[in-house]
């Protein structure tokens, strides 16, 4: 027999499957001998009073054992000798494309600039060595995209497009914790995630796609209006004389939010861009135990059971939207630039969110007409501006400035800085002094907000690393809304975050499908 309860429990029991089963029993009037295996189907914490219960939706087996997987698994097909899509980029994007084309009964052939996402390990370790960035493999460039090395969050609202629990189900098949089934702020951890993607990659080669690394997309090759494929350059090659090779077939372009060099080549070949919206400001990192204490209502912090505390913080401020994005609770705070004289903050947790610090970018809203021009790489020039200036004010290293929270609302300098997770290292300096007025004096009088709302928050024990400037794409890549095809390539499909249809690993894998799907379509309609 199989039941199913909602339940409102303690923290011991809603994480500890020995304590619920025994729960169940006595509450519901079962015998413990008899329950099976009891499987999570949904988990939340709710923190909103002093007494924090877990909202539980559980499928008790009585006297039998699930007969299912705890995930759904994707069929997949053998398509060596089937029709080629080009996919420019490996990210979430490009991964799930590549995947939905197969069972699609289409061939994928990935181009990705960067290294495997194993070899890309080496290349971000030598940033805080050498304080050099690898122009192609770095925290954004590389298989995996921007999210393989930043945490695995998997929270997303963009529920109307596509379905959320395919793409976990999905990363479940491929190795993730079915935990991010029941979860609702699913989470897989960089330390687990670079496995499940190879195991992704695995699974594109294993039924006959190609997947093609330190291949950077230069050039598409069209006939009038019709794209039949893109031109690349083998960064394996020598520098003086690089190999360009040459694939043809229509092309997902999921290059990923910090592809500038797409966007600018896009830009001269008028193809059809617009500037976009986008969120700029610092990564803000605190004691893990603090936010603990604050958001649990307990000194003890968050005890033997609960899970390290999340935040989210939103308010408006002269117009614009001030809020957190990105909050990596037990994490890191990282070096995210894709080249030299730039300075770019992000975060990521491990699995187990165990370190002893919490971050979160905190940024302010930023539209196309709060930067002066009509240049459609207006905003893209801002944020290359923000980055050269902080890595010129963090001594032209990786090295970050940073500035101590209550300091920074008082306009007060640091003379010294906490201890912090950032590898490269801090360097005190006076961000209300020298960041955009736009974005300081916003940041200052939302934290006094977020102070006054959550006791504790505003603390000279927190500390503001600059900058958090990679929140989204700073351009739109226009493409007809039913089709998603570009509104004027015909056979170019511009896709997830990178184009400025999606925020996150989950909405820019579910863009992914869709894209793949409008392709079969294409295929079906013309001869290629």
């Amino acid at each position: 027999m199989i039941q199913e309860y909602q339940l409102r429990v303690l923290p011991q029991i809603g994480y500890n499957e020995t304590n619920l089963k025994a729960y169940l029993a006595e509450e519901k009037g079962l015998d413990l001998a008899e329950i099976y295996r009891v499987r999570v189907l949904k988990r939340s914490v709710d923190a909103r009073h002093r007494d924090i219960y877990i909202n539980l939706n559980v499928r008790v087996y009585i006297n039998e054992f699930p007969q299912d997987d705890v995930f759904q698994h994707t069929e997949y097909k053998d398509v060596s000798k089937a029709p080629a899509v080009i996919v420019v980029g490996e990210g979430p994007a490009g991964l799930f494309a590549s995947l939905r084309l197969i069972e699609l009964g289409l061939r994928p052939i990935v181009l990705e600039r960067g290294k495997d996402v194993r070899e890309r390990k080496n290349d971000l370790a030598l940033i805080t060595k050498t304080q050099k960035v690898n122009n192609e493999s770095n925290y954004c460039y590389g298989e995996g995209g921007a999210g393989a090395y930043s945490d695995g969050k998997l929270y997303t609202r963009s529920k109307k497009r596509g379905s959320v629990d395919k793409i976990l189900n999905v990363f479940c098949q491929h190795g993730a914790s079915s935990s991010i089934l029941a979860d609702v702020h699913p989470h897989i951890g960089t330390d687990k995630l670079p496995r499940v993607i190879e195991n992704m990659r695995n699974t594109i080669l294993k039924y006959g796609g190609e997947v093609h690394f330190q291949t950077k997309m230069i050039s598409f090759i069209t006939d009038e209006n019709i794209l039949k494929g893109v031109r690349a350059i083998n960064l394996k090659s020598t520098v003086d004389h690089p190999t360009e090779v040459e694939f043809f077939g229509p092309v997902i372009l999921a290059t990923g939010h910090s592809a500038r060099d797409v966007y600018r080549y896009m830009a001269n070949v008028k193809g059809d861009l617009e500037a976009k919206g986008l969120a700029i400001g610092v990564r803000l990192e605190h004691p893990s135990h603090l936010i603990n204490q604050i958001q649990y209502h307990n000194k003890e912090g968050k005890g033997k059971f609960l899970p390290t505390a999340e935040y989210s913080f939103v308010t408006q401020v002269d117009g614009r939207g001030v809020y957190s994005f990105c909050m990596c609770p037990g994490g890191f705070v990282i070096p995210s630039a894709t080249g030299a004289e730039q300075v770019v903050t992000n975060g990521m947790s491990p699995a187990n969110r165990g370190t002893q610090w919490s971050n979160s970018g905190m940024v302010v809203q930023i539209n196309p007409d709060d930067v002066e021009g009509d240049d459609v790489l207006r905003l893209l020039k801002y944020q290359e501006e923000l980055e050269q200036n902080t890595w010129q004010q963090g001594g032209r290293s990786q090295v970050a400035p940073a500035q101590r929270m209550a300091d920074f609302v008082n306009n007060r300098l640091s003379y010294d800085l906490p201890k912090s997770s950032y590898a490269p290292g801090l360097l005190s300096s006076p961000l209300h002094f020298w960041m955009p007025e736009y974005i300081s004096k916003r940041l200052q009088t939302a934290f006094r907000k977020f102070g006054k709302t959550s006791h504790g928050f505003l603390t000279n024990e927190a500390v503001l690393i600059a900058s958090e400037t990679r929140t989204s794409s700073p351009v739109r890549i226009l493409r007809d809304r039913e089709s998603l095809m570009h509104v004027r390539l015909q056979g170019l499909f511009p896709c997830g975050e990178g184009a400025g249809y999606a925020g996150g690993i989950v909405s820019a894998g579910i863009d992914g499908e869709r894209c793949a799907e409008m392709v079969a379509e294409y295929l079906g309609r013309i001869e290629y």
